[in-house]
């Protein structure tokens, strides 16, 4: 039985591949498709804004949930942090499943969406590519063996139209280099830096943000010891790396009544929920 799905953002860019690859897919029924109340998309059929949808997929641009005919088991969610917030309330009272891969998020924020998690299930990753969540655990490995005598800095690069930066990704990444050195990082997190600052100071971490073009998303991380330099490099050719990963979260939510997830679960590096 085909899962029933509800996609925002639909009309951006990762809205367009997620909803174009479920259409083509029949463990997938597209059954709503979300933009803002201000969008001119809204009360068109799907098939005449996302090239590539069939004609016979039956689905109109809507606002909200509840506006959707036939209820989702789940939403996957790629917006802004605020509209995130707003779709989470809407599936809470509905009691629909939500994949979240907004980055931008602050700590209360994520507060609030974890404890969401205890009436419905939730999935939120900053990044839902297998390679990537792969690329978390090597960070996290060489930063343990290699130890403080090897600085780590963090080099992204995105599209012009990013909002957020450093991205989610590369937060990520920092974090998975925290945990093996067991501190805060917000406590040694560097971003950038311009002018006389001095010597590099020990333990820190370093964040460089690039944005322009059309650059689907380069991530870096750079360990630079004593005689020699290592790199562990995740580059994405295209959104589809990312849109199949929250297609597996989602069909990973399908039989969850509660909980909050990531990645880690649902490619199976992880059992239960947090």
């Amino acid at each position: 039985m085909s899962l029933r799905l509800a996609v925002s953002g639909a009309t951006g860019r990762m809205g367009h591949t997620i909803l174009g690859l479920a259409d083509q897919d029949s463990q997938f029924e597209i059954v709503g498709a979300l933009e803002a109340a201000s969008s001119p998309q809204q009360g068109k059929p799907l098939f005449e804004t996302v090239p590539g949808i069939k004609p016979q997929t039956k689905v109109s641009i809507t606002s909200t949930l509840s506006q959707i005919a036939v209820k989702p088991q789940v939403l996957i969610d790629f917006t802004q942090p605020e509209a995130t917030l707003a779709y989470l309330k809407e599936a809470q009272t509905l009691g629909i499943g939500l994949v979240i891969g907004t980055t931008g998020v602050s700590e209360s924020q994520k507060a609030e969406i974890k404890n969401a998690s205890k009436n419905i299930p939730i999935m939120m990753a900053s990044n839902m590519s297998v390679g990537m969540n792969l690329l978390f655990a090597l960070v996290e490995e060489a930063a343990a063996k290699l130890g403080e005598s090897y600085d780590i800095e963090i080099i992204e690069a995105h599209h012009h139209f990013k909002k957020d930066a450093p991205s989610g990704s590369a937060l990520s990444l920092g974090e998975s280099v925290a945990r093996a050195r067991k501190v805060n990082l917000k406590d040694v997190a560097t971003h950038g830096r311009e002018g006389l600052v001095g010597a590099r100071q020990k333990g820190t971490i370093g964040f460089h943000a690039v944005r322009g073009g059309d650059i689907i998303g380069d991530h870096t991380v750079l360990y630079a010891g004593p005689g020699e330099r290592l790199e562990l490099k995740h580059v994405a050719h295209s959104r589809e790396a990312f849109a199949q990963g929250a297609l597996k979260a989602a069909l990973f939510l399908a039989d969850k009544k509660t909980g909050f997830f990531d990645m880690q679960d649902v490619l199976g590096l992880r059992s239960g929920a947090k």
